[in-house]
């Protein structure tokens, strides 16, 4: 699977983005899919997962209530859209890929995409 995410950009506090990722190949239905982000000078952080259907979703306690996941297997998407923006969610945020459900860590990711810059300022 290849994952490409785009949709990052520069937004004012309390903004809002929607990130996408495309995937390549004809299994994306058999795979969760999860956002990562990675702000300069820390570590890699899980964002979101979604299920394989789409039907289930998990996110880290710092987005829950502004940020929602979703995909669309007949498009092989995966989007993140992300309201309510402060400026600590500044970061290079990833797609990846997981076999696993409620996969939240790196090594639990198969696929990642290259990665989408989202700068919020204050």
């Amino acid at each position: 699977v290849q994952l490409q995410a785009s949709g990052g950009g520069l937004v004012q506090a309390g903004g809002s983005l929607r990130l996408s990722c495309a995937a390549s190949g004809r299994t994306f239905s058999s795979y969760v899919m999860g956002w990562f982000r990675q702000a300069p000078g820390k570590e890699r952080e899980f964002v979101a997962g979604i299920s394989w259907s789409g039907g289930r979703t998990y996110y880290v306690d710092s987005v829950k209530g502004r940020f929602t996941i979703s995909r669309d297997n007949a498009k092989s998407t995966v989007h993140l859209q992300m309201n309510s923006l402060k400026p600590e969610d500044t970061a290079v945020y990833y797609c990846a890929a997981s076999k696993l459900w409620e996969a939240r860590t790196g090594d639990e990711y198969d696929y990642w995409g290259q990665g989408t810059q989202v700068t919020v300022s204050s």
